[in-house]
């Protein structure tokens, strides 16, 4: 899956969560909603682009940058044995 197109799906994904008045719950909500239906390619390609910073390049919200470095650990998914 292209970049730009996990990008514009978090980013979808961060606009419905934006409106909660709690930000915390907000970010939580992010990537919650991320690590339960995104596979794992998905989350691993959403992550190094945030790691070298190709994701904020790409256009990826503050509000979606924070729930993913805020929940990183819940996000990457395990490594296969």
């Amino acid at each position: 899956m292209k970049l730009h197109h996990l990008i514009e799906m978090a980013n979808q994904i961060g606009e419905f969560f934006e409106s909660m008045p709690d930000r915390e719950e907000a970010q939580t909500g992010i990537a919650e909603h991320i690590r339960r239906f995104w596979e794992p390619r998905m989350r691993r390609t959403l992550i190094a682009a945030l790691d070298d910073g190709r994701a904020r390049e790409a256009g990826l919200t503050e509000i979606v940058e924070t729930a993913l470095k805020q929940h990183r650990d819940a996000l990457v998914p395990a490594e296969a044995a």
